[in-house]
This record gives C-alpha cells, structure tokens and sequence, in this order.
C-alpha cells in the first residue's frame, strides 16, 4: 500500500484532502513580514487577502524545503508504506527540487520502500487534479507503479490556462517566461497564460476586455478537452467568484463536464498570480500545452 502526499499549492479543499487520506505538506508565505503556512484552506481569508494585495500589502512566499520534505515522509516510510509525492511544477518553483533531494536522502534508509515524485508541470488545480486521479487509482487497485506511470503521461495532457488582471505579481517574482510578448499592449488587453511542456508560465494570446478573455477560456476548452462528460473540470480563482461562476456556466454550453470543482487559489500560488486571476484546467488532448 501507497500514500498519496502533495503540497499546498495542489489547492485541494481541506476536507477533501481528508477524506482521501492526502497528506498535504505546507508553503509558506508572509504578508507585512507576518509568517503564515497555506495548509487550512477552509480558514483562508481569500476576499481579505486579496483585497490587501490590491492595497500594496507586501507579500512574499518560501518553498518547503528538504528537511520539511523528509519530516512529513518519513514517518509514513517507518510505517511500512511507500510513497507517491505529487508535486508543483519544477518549472515555477524550486520546491520539486527538495523534494527530490529528500527523496535521496532518504531512499538508504527504507531500500525496501518506494518514492515515487511527480513533477506535475502545473499548479493549484492543474496539481490538485493529478492528485485525485492517483487517489481514484488507488482505490481502483493499481499499484504505485502504474499510477505513477499514469500520471507521468496524464501530466502532459492536463490543460493550464489563464487570465490575469495585473501582470505585476507574475513579473514581480520572474515567473513569466515570455514578458515582451504583452509589453506595449493597450488598457483592457487581457493575456491568455498557459503552462508549456516544462511547465513555464507564458502568455500565448491577447484579448480585448474580460469578458473576452472569459469567452475565450471556453473556447479553448471546447477545443481542446476529451471525455468532457467523464472528467472534473477544475476553476480556480483570485477573489473573483462571479467570474468564475459565468466561466463555469460556459463550459456547461457545449461540452458539460461530469462535474467541476471550483476552489479559491491558495495564498502562495495566488500571491504570484495576483488578484483577480482566473485559471482553467481539464483532460485534453494531446498538444494542448503547444497550443
């Protein structure tokens, strides 16, 4: 037997985190110098700190590191159980790295157990929804192994993308690989972001107006997903929930997914997105990260 673990910024509700027995190891992130862990989702105050965000609180994030890592792991190893670590993407944040460095460290001392680590390529929900596909594996009976391969092939396929109101946090913490490609633009310009195939942020589309960016958000959707009738669908937003509300109602329009799982993001992931931003993420096909 497995346990399925992941970190904050997979964005999963706490209680359904429980329920499925996920172990969820905590950023951490600082506002006006103050230090907070992300871990209870249901006592997060998103209107609040999203709302000193847009008032000029500073707000700053620090990665789980190694020995956090090996803290949270071991006692499952003692206990006789491998592990399926799901993770943020290396692409944005130097977190998977520890964890790999832990994974190492720890490996001699449990020869007889297995780690296994999934570098998701993504972030609140396009993570969090690796991790119920592991979980629903699990229960299915798969082993480890095959969950793992699933997920390492499923990662590429999950779809990423969204829009921001304020490209300042991204550019604030260099997590936008292709800055130049907005510069310039014109007020109300909305970008369209995705996470490519090492799971880069980059802008790949402009649109004039949120309503636009909205409906364009769709339309990616409807080109893109697969077996919409047979997947959750994830909405993750920045104090934005009648945006993420209508978004909702137009997945609905042409291909309604078996459901959707609509999440406030987390502080430390919506810290470098920024207030206001609102993400999509869901099964598709193959290239969608190319698109």
């Amino acid at each position: 037997m497995f346990k399925v673990m992941t970190d904050t910024s997979a964005n999963l509700p706490t209680e359904l985190a429980e329920r499925h027995d996920i172990t969820v190891i905590p950023f951490s992130y600082f506002v006006n110098g103050e230090r907070h862990t992300s871990l209870e989702t249901e006592n997060f105050d998103g209107e609040s700190f999203y709302a000193a965000m847009r008032s000029g609180a500073d707000v700053t994030t620090s990665q789980i590191n190694p020995h956090q890592y090996i803290e949270a792991m071991r006692p499952v190893l003692e206990n006789g159980r491998d592990i399926l670590f799901v993770g943020m993407s290396s692409g944005v944040s130097g977190a998977y790295s520890c964890a790999e460095i832990a994974a190492e460290e720890l490996r001699p001392d449990y020869p007889e157990r297995k780690i296994r680590l999934v570098d998701t390529l993504g972030a609140s929900l396009g993570e969090g929804l690796l991790v119920l596909r592991a979980v629903r594996d699990k229960v299915a009976g798969l082993s480890l192994d095959d969950v793992y391969n699933k997920l390492m092939d499923l990662r590429h396929r999950l779809c990423n993308i969204f829009t921001v109101d304020d490209l300042k946090y991204l550019r604030k913490g260099g997590r936008l690989s292709n800055f130049s490609f907005i510069v310039g633009t014109l007020l109300q310009i909305k970008p369209l972001l995705k996470g490519n195939e090492e799971g880069k942020i980059v802008a790949f589309a402009k649109l004039r107006g949120r309503k636009k960016a909205l409906e364009e958000l769709a339309n990616r959707y409807d080109e893109y997903v697969v077996g919409a009738d047979e997947q959750t669908v994830g909405i993750a937003h920045a104090d934005c929930p009648e945006d993420a509300a209508r978004l909702a109602e137009l997945l609905r329009r042409n291909n309604p997914p078996k459901d959707i799982l609509t999440v406030g993001y987390e502080p430390v992931t919506g810290s470098h997105v920024g207030p206001g931003t609102l993400a999509l993420f869901f099964e598709a096909r193959e290239g969608c990260r190319a698109m």
